[in-house]
């Protein structure tokens, strides 16, 4: 059987599907899963699907859509589940603009309103086979780190700390001043945003974790050191002067950061660590777990150096610079004490 979809989401990117795919009722659930689901409802908020040229656009009732199962736990919007059972006609729920689509099983009504109800229509397939977005990964992930390329790593309290735009900064200063760089970002749920916005800075090269054929790093926690490694090794093909890598969600959220910046091997290649938080205690409490794993942090950005209030907090009582990635590009960019930077 033979379905046209209407909007094709950015999750499946790598397998650059055709308008019309075909669809089987046999299948499992699983990550990954490449589906085509048509919309149930409108919605007035939180309504967007990233296609895969990353152009939002906007849902209707009716559409036919090419997504892909995974998990979400985001503080600040959805979080959701890869159901147990799934069949043709079952309800499921888009949870990310990149379309990640699952159960969902608690919700931000305020930001997000409720989830977007899609019926399930069939899973892609090819020939007999049904796909998943492993199928078309662009790199494996590795168990050890052959790099030797410096990092420049972006880490935060939790969503929405700033992280994309000091990491988009740095990028460009560092482009700007001649260095060429890749970037990555390598926790999160699956969308194209952020790595096209990393281009878009600057960057000659940009990856995810959805390269390495996830849709989030939500329960793949202990892939999570694997999927860096293989992306680091990955970018370092090109022989970039640096890595910029931002992490998405939180140090202490649910995918995955944590164990990255602990591992010892991420940790010797790292040249800085910048890190990103709302507010005074939100930095005080990333400081101290970045020191006491070994990813010491090198500077804090973030809201929290909107105003002379949070900076001189932090000089204060944290003895690290504190720079505001949007009014302060270039100071922030004079502390990245990198030897590749060394003019």
């Amino acid at each position: 059987m033979k379905i046209k979809c209407t909007k094709i989401a950015s999750v499946t990117k790598n397998a650059h599907l055709p308008s019309e795919v075909s669809v089987t009722s046999d299948f499992k659930p699983e990550s990954g899963l490449l589906l085509v689901v048509e919309v149930l409802e409108d919605k007035k908020i939180y309504n967007q699907l990233e296609l895969v040229s990353g152009r939002l656009s906007t849902l209707k009732k009716g559409d036919i859509l090419a997504v892909a199962l995974g998990n979400r736990k985001a503080l600040k919007g959805f979080v959701g589940k890869i159901p147990e059972q799934l069949a043709v006609g079952h309800t499921i729920h888009i949870l990310n603009i990149g379309g990640v689509a699952g159960i969902c099983t608690s919700e931000n009504l305020k930001e997000v309103g409720h989830a977007l109800s899609v019926k399930v229509l069939g899973a892609i397939t090819e020939g007999k086979k049904v796909l998943t977005i492993k199928a078309f990964k662009t790199f494996e992930p590795h168990s050890t780190l052959a790099s030797k390329i410096p990092l420049i790593v972006v880490s935060g309290t939790c969503m929405n700390v700033g992280k994309t735009t000091v990491a988009c900064e740095t990028i460009k200063a560092l482009s700007q001043k001649g260095f060429t760089v890749a970037a990555a970002k390598l926790t999160g749920i699956a969308a194209l945003r952020d790595t096209e916005n990393m281009k878009d800075y600057g960057a000659s090269w940009s990856v995810s974790f959805l390269d390495a054929g996830f849709t989030s790093t939500v329960q793949n926690e202990s892939e999570g050191v694997a999927i860096t490694k293989g992306a680091i090794d990955h970018l370092s093909q090109y022989k970039p002067d640096v890595i910029v890598i931002e992490f998405g969600d939180g140090v202490f959220g649910e995918y995955g950061v944590m164990e990255i910046l602990k591992d010892p091997e991420i940790q010797k290649n790292m040249g800085a660590h910048l890190g990103c938080a709302h507010d005074p205690m939100g930095a005080t409490k990333l400081a101290e777990v970045c020191e006491q794993i070994g990813a010491p942090l090198t500077l804090i950005s973030g809201p929290v150096t909107d105003n002379e209030v949070g900076v001189n907090f932090i000089k204060k009582f944290l003895n690290l610079p504190a720079l505001n990635a949007l009014t302060q590009p270039q100071d922030l960019f004079n502390h990245l004490s990198l030897p590749c930077l060394k003019q």
